[in-house]
Formats: structure tokens, sequence, C-alpha cells
């Protein structure tokens, strides 16, 4: 068997105002009292414990910004000195290699006109050697023309006359061969 209980309960007070409690206009001077309590607390604490602490980290983030703006600032002169160093070996590279390139380019116009007076010279050689073969060509060339027109007037007279002329006799009439 169930026994079916409920238990009642019934309240017997009643509100009084109703509506939040810190807004209570009773419980003011109260809340005053504890609020300037609370308030002094933390304000002493705030003071004595955590102001200094506070002074002290932003006097030692200070230092150390102010550490790190000089270490930057070294750096920065460092840079601008090696990069001042880097500029003038440059140039200094540039130059010695403007200066290289000149004597090289000397070098070889030298090497250049050297070589060409060289084949100038045999060239010139050459054309001299040609020109005594010319000219012992040309000299063979007009001996034989002389004996050729010699036998050639010898031939005419004999033909032409039907005399016979000497080589001599010939060679004086042709006159000489230039």
């Amino acid at each position: 068997m169930i026994v079916d209980q409920h238990v009642t309960t019934a309240t017997t007070q009643t509100a009084k105002g109703g509506g939040f409690p810190p807004f209570d206009t009773s419980t003011f001077p109260n809340q005053f009292f504890w609020l300037a309590i609370t308030f002094t607390i933390l304000f002493v604490v705030l003071w004595r414990v955590a102001g200094p602490r506070i002074s002290g980290a932003i006097a030692t983030r200070k230092d150390k910004i102010s550490g790190d703006l000089a270490q930057a600032e070294r750096h920065k002169k460092d840079a601008q000195a090696a990069q001042a160093a880097y500029e003038e070996a440059l140039a200094a590279a540039r130059k010695r290699a403007h200066a290289l390139a000149e004597e090289n380019r000397k070098r070889v116009q030298g090497e250049i006109e050297a070589a060409k007076a060289a084949a100038d010279a045999d060239a010139n050689k050459h054309a001299a050697e040609a020109d005594a073969r010319i000219q012992v060509s040309r000299q063979s060339a007009l001996v034989q023309v002389a004996a050729t027109a010699e036998e050639a007037a010898i031939a005419i007279v004999a033909r032409l006359t039907g005399e016979t002329v000497t080589s001599s006799d010939a060679r004086t009439a042709l006159g000489p061969v230039s």
C-alpha cells in the first residue's frame, strides 16, 4: 500500500517592502560604512603594495626601453659605418676593375698592333719577293720579246727584200727594249 503524504507548509511572513535589498534606504548608512572601510583598505593596499610594484615595473620598463633605444642607436651607427665601408670597398673594387680593364685593353691593343705590324711586315716581304719575281719575269719577257722581235725583223727583211740581216743589225734597227 502506498500512502499519500503531502506536506503543506504555509508561510505566514509577509513581504516588508519588496525590491532589491541594496536599494533599500533603511540600510544606506550601513552600506556607506562598509563602502568606506573597503575603499580605505583597497586604497592602502594599492598605495603601499601595488603602487610601488607598478612604479617599479614602469621604471624597469622605461630603463629597458631606454637601453634598447641606445642599443638600437649603436647598431644603427655600426650599420651605417659598415655600409660606408662597404660602399668604399665597392668603389675601390670598381676603380681597380676599371684599371685592370684599361690595362687589359692596352695590352690587347698592343698585341693587336704587334700582330698587325708582323702581318704588314710579312705582307711587305711577300710583296717585295713577288715584285722581284715579277721584275725577273719582266726582264726575261723583255729579253724574249727582243729576241722574238729580232727574229721577226730578220724574217721580214729576208722575205721582203731577200737579203739576210745579222742579229746585231736587227738589234740596232729595233733600238733599245725597255
